[in-house]
């Protein structure tokens, strides 16, 4: 799962935008003439921005007023920066509701993929959780929906292929988040019938790569890397360290674009989804979705430099 993904390395806010209007306008960094990196659904050839937004812990903040105005500038400028994908699940408290709240302010429905997930045992209880999700989320139709960490996976699934073939969901998944599930990921993945596979990865935690990449690009199976800076993990491995002269090559500015760019520059992956309530961490991970990519060899080079470290 997604983690808070907060690092004082990172570029320090200029400051919040006052209002509405104001988050929607970008920074003399963010041109709206860019368009971001994306990358193909296997399932319909709609394409995806590389760089999303998670919601686990940062957007479960309720109804507080004051906690929401950051998250309401991060989703304007998401979108405003060709952002589409928010992902979320009834397992991250009130994120949910936050962000269907705050994307229906902002008006920005139809800009974005909606993705959340169902966690409980159950056909019933599934049905009701997940139509409790549209209800939270505020749509008539999930973009995707996913079945969280394979809980009863055989009885959604049952559920979510009626649903798609209903049009009350776009997209079907499943998700995981540790190396230790991964046999049981793989032999659901080898069943067949996901559009999507969530999965951690990040130069801290590698194990998808050996098998659940190749599988899922041989099932043709779109990717979502969570966890993709290991928790905090990644950036305490980097406390304190410069980022190597040869990163400025491939438009690295940060540590955060440093491990995003890794990520997304492996074929299999569709999106990331770093999550974070700071204007300003949004606009850097969002950095990482412009400018080249590394190839094979380049993500060996970085990945060597941040096993050195």
């Amino acid at each position: 799962m997604p983690r808070r993904e907060l690092h004082p390395g990172r570029r320090r806010a200029l400051g919040l935008l006052a209002g509405v209007p104001a988050a929607l306008a970008m920074t003399p960094t963010m041109s709206t003439t860019e368009v971001p990196i994306t990358r193909p659904i296997p399932a319909s050839g709609e394409r995806l921005p590389v760089v999303g937004v998670g919601t686990w812990q940062t957007f479960d903040v309720g109804g507080d007023a004051a906690a929401r105005a950051p998250l309401r500038e991060v989703l304007a400028l998401f979108a405003q920066g060709g952002g589409k994908l928010i992902d979320s699940s009834p397992m991250y408290g009130t994120s949910e509701s936050v962000a269907g709240d705050l994307v229906a302010e902002l008006g920005l429905r139809e800009r974005l993929f909606l993705a959340t997930k169902v966690w409980t045992r159950g056909r019933a209880e599934g049905i009701r959780q997940m139509e409790e999700s549209f209800r939270r989320m505020r749509v008539a139709r999930m973009d995707l929906m996913q079945i969280h960490n394979l809980l009863d996976a055989a009885t959604h699934t049952r559920t979510l292929e009626q649903w798609k073939s209903e049009g009350r969901v776009r997209y079907v998944g499943i998700t995981h988040y540790t190396a230790s599930a991964y046999a049981e990921v793989e032999r659901w993945l080898k069943r067949g019938g996901y559009d999507f596979l969530q999965i951690n990865y990040s130069l801290a935690e590698r194990d998808a790569e050996h098998r659940l990449l190749p599988l899922a690009q041989e099932m043709k199976v779109a990717v979502i890397a969570n966890r993709p800076f290991a928790g905090a993990g990644a950036f305490r491995r980097v406390r304190g360290k410069p980022l190597p002269a040869w990163a400025q090559e491939l438009g690295i500015a940060s540590w955060a674009q440093y491990f995003l760019k890794w990520i997304i520059g492996h074929p299999a992956i569709t999106c990331a989804i770093p999550g974070t309530a700071k204007p300003a961490h949004l606009k850097d991970n969002l950095g990482a979705a412009h400018g080249p990519l590394p190839d094979a060899a380049a993500r060996e080079q970085m990945a060597q430099y941040f096993d050195s470290l």
